[in-house]
């Protein structure tokens, strides 16, 4: 945005708006919108609240810039599992030949590399062939009237190729390898394969940027911060029973709305209230999108 576009935005010669260090600050058009356009520069800066019920003629594009409410959208397995990705809690899961503890935890990697690399690849090629659902698009759409982030439980793609702007993946990304000595060394290897000798550019060799089962969640406090931000809160295609995630829901406001849609019959614990569309993801999130984009 810039600077003119900020001044157009606003239709008043006085405006009182609340900084996020609280000050008040009360000026005229031209300070105004200086003051706003240097703040955007800082990451703070979509938390100034505009008070609309003292500032009456704050135009609606201006709100539409600052007010936007903010969708956080929790995704499980289900909302994959309709493009043909099959998960371990599948009763005719594509990868029963391997069990969890044979492929997804450190000591698994420590016993038999070669065997967690050899599912992983598999899993990778896998990943290549599906595409996104209709669910996945709707939360595309979604972005038209809020700012919507999601947090994924999933390691697919499939998010980040229907086109969704921002996404936290809490349990890492199968499209990705990192340093076995250095987190910090990730790269993106899109379908492809990695094998024992493939190494970072400090000599080490590539595992999966997986958070296996044992593993810590590093991104954990960072989606915890942004659920306690919600407005709206979705979940999506998750059983709300697999730890840490399911401890998000605690960080939700009492204020803010709730939706769960996901076929199943769930004990919806840790949210108070929720409306359940108890239906697949595919039929149940575009319903859902579409009435919250006519009601706002």
């Amino acid at each position: 945005m810039t600077k003119a576009q900020l001044q157009h935005a606003i239709s008043s010669t006085v405006f009182m708006c609340r900084f996020q260090d609280a000050d008040i600050c009360c000026c005229r058009l031209p300070d105004f919108w200086s003051i706003a356009y240097d703040y955007w520069q800082y990451p703070g800066f979509p938390k100034i609240v505009i008070f609309a019920a003292e500032v009456a003629a704050v135009s609606g594009s201006l709100k539409s810039v600052f007010m936007k409410k903010k969708v956080v959208v929790l995704t499980g397995a289900g909302i994959s599992a309709e493009s043909g990705i099959r998960t371990f809690r599948d009763a005719d899961g594509l990868w029963e030949e391997y069990r969890i503890e044979e492929v997804a935890t450190w000591d698994a990697w420590q016993r038999n590399p070669a065997l967690v690399l050899e599912f992983y690849n598999k899993r990778r090629a896998q990943l290549g062939t599906v595409v996104p659902n209709a669910a996945h698009l709707a939360l595309v759409k979604l972005e038209e009237k809020f700012d919507v982030q999601i947090i994924t439980q999933n390691v697919d793609d499939l998010h980040e190729r229907a086109g969704s702007a921002n996404i936290l993946h809490l349990h890492g990304e199968l499209v990705k390898v990192r340093s076995t000595a250095d987190d910090e060394l990730v790269y993106n290897i899109g379908y492809g394969e990695i094998g024992l000798g493939d190494h970072c550019e400090k000599g080490f060799q590539l595992r999966p940027h997986i958070v296996w089962f044992g593993e810590a969640v590093p991104l954990i406090e960072a989606a915890a911060d942004l659920v306690a931000e919600a407005d709206i809160l979705l979940i999506i295609g998750t059983s709300l029973l697999v730890y840490p995630a399911a401890g998000l829901l605690h960080y939700a406001p009492a204020r803010c709305m709730k939706y769960v849609v996901d076929p199943n019959s769930l004990p919806v614990g840790g949210i108070s209230k929720p409306e359940v569309l108890q239906m697949n993801a595919g039929a149940g999130v575009p319903l859902l999108v579409n009435r919250l984009l006519s009601d706002n």
